[in-house]
């Protein structure tokens, strides 16, 4: 990206190791260094709502690409992910043709190489077609993929889960799951079953769909020693199946959305496509227990679930649009309005979960990178100027705090604000 000047920001917060230390810092070329001299024509900014840490990683995302392009494209998504402050996202199987053997993960990869700006890591299937009826080559699949996922679907035959456990803990392996029982949905919902679905009259999705297959995973993955990971968590009852299972060795982590940490279904506010997501905002009970798992650990990480879709298939209300929202470019905010700007938590525990822990669950190396956040600076969501295709969003026109202003990605910036940068007319050079 042409046009980053160089220059120091001054009492900037330094994220690393777990913590955060008052430093002055030089940015340079997509570099940064800590520094005791300073060059009087070098422009220094004003650091002290300014946070420097390793650049966010992104358990959940959907880029819509191969087979959906009109929604999003891998170009679209992981500019879009740049912005955000993300450098590293997983991008999850359900495309057109599904991510389910060797070659189709190959052309998704080429994909990658050819229009990506940030490191994109794939999902691959855990059933062939994301069916439930028959396994993918799981072992010979391990080494091509970030880990494996259903997402969009729960598994419903217990036999067939607790096999892909065993061959997924043989790898090393970890599996992501969308827990989801269909039995126990009446039929396709839109809301959550409660306050929502009586206020428009729709037919609601239980929160026993969710926490039931929880509890079941669970047990088996106890029982395989598989390292299984809940997607988008919802319900309390799945946080407190959570909160068990580690206390009884089970190797479990799961994640939280924005979303459902900032809002509940008391936020509906109109019969529109942008507050409908699966799994749905829950009570306000749910949401009160996510936040307490947040704080106490139970909750391991935020994760977008960013799934854009097209204006027609998310204008038909409540009911007719389809499931998804965007959410790479308004995470960090979101989380520092709800989390930080609350006293919920600090900003060594809303990094450790953006930044630390996605990297330990995927247990391996990714792309050094960077990101450089303002804390302090107010804006309106509106999604016109979102980068992503998608632009339906539960957080529309609301006003949050905090930003991304650089992020960077193997000494490349891909994406940088120079607006949120204010510089002092005078540098001291003792300062």
């Amino acid at each position: 990206m042409n046009g980053v000047p160089e220059f120091y920001i001054m009492g900037c917060r330094v994220y690393e190791n777990g913590r955060i230390t008052v430093r002055d810092v030089l940015v340079s070329e997509g570099r940064y260094e800590f520094t005791v001299s300073y060059n009087p024509d070098i422009p220094a900014a004003d650091g002290r709502d300014m946070i420097l840490a390793p650049s966010f990683c992104d358990l959940h995302t959907h880029l819509r690409e191969p087979g959906f392009s009109e929604k999003e494209t891998i170009k679209s998504g992981t500019t879009a992910a740049a912005r955000g402050g993300f450098t590293t996202v997983c991008a999850m199987p359900n495309l057109n043709p599904i991510a389910d053997d060797k070659n189709i993960i190959a052309g998704e990869k080429k994909l990658i190489k050819d229009t990506a700006l940030i490191e994109v890591l794939p999902y691959a299937a855990i059933t062939l077609g994301e069916k439930g009826e028959t396994l993918t080559d799981i072992v010979s699949l391990h080494e091509d993929c970030c880990g494996f996922s259903d997402d969009g679907k729960g598994i419903q035959n217990a036999a067939l889960m607790k096999q892909a456990m065993l061959l997924t803990a043989s790898v090393g392996g970890f599996i992501a799951a969308h827990a989801e029982d269909e039995g126990l949905l009446k039929q396709e919902g839109a809301v959550n079953d409660g306050e929502a679905s009586k206020r428009y009259g729709l037919v609601g999705m239980p929160a026993a769909a969710e926490y039931k297959q929880v509890e079941r995973d669970l047990i088996l993955a106890g029982e395989t020693n598989c390292r299984y990971h809940v997607c988008h968590i919802s319900a309390k009852e799945s946080v407190n199946a959570v909160r068990y299972a580690k206390k009884t060795g089970v190797k479990v982590t799961c994640e939280v959305t924005p979303h459902h940490l900032a809002l509940s279904e008391t936020d509906i506010t109109e019969d529109s496509g942008r507050f409908k997501m699966n799994p749905p905002l829950r009570s306000e009970d749910d949401r009160q227990e996510i936040i307490s798992a947040i704080a106490d650990g139970a909750i391991d990480v935020i994760a977008t679930d960013h799934a854009p879709h097209t204006y027609a298939e998310k204008a038909a209300g409540l009911s007719g649009s389809a499931f998804g929202t965007v959410g790479s470019e308004t995470a960090f905010a979101v989380c520092n309005t709800f989390l930080v700007e609350r006293g919920i938590i600090n900003y060594e525990r809303l990094l450790h979960m953006m930044c630390d822990k996605p990297r330990e669950i995927l247990g391996k190396k990714t792309a050094p990178g960077w990101v450089l956040l303002d804390t302090k600076t107010k804006w309106k969501v509106n999604p016109e100027r979102f980068l992503s295709k998608g632009k339906s969003t539960p957080f529309e026109g609301m006003e949050l705090t905090g930003d991304v202003v650089m992020t960077v990605i193997n000494r490349k910036v891909v994406y940088f604000n120079r607006g949120l940068l204010h510089f002092d007319s005078e540098k001291k050079a003792d300062s």
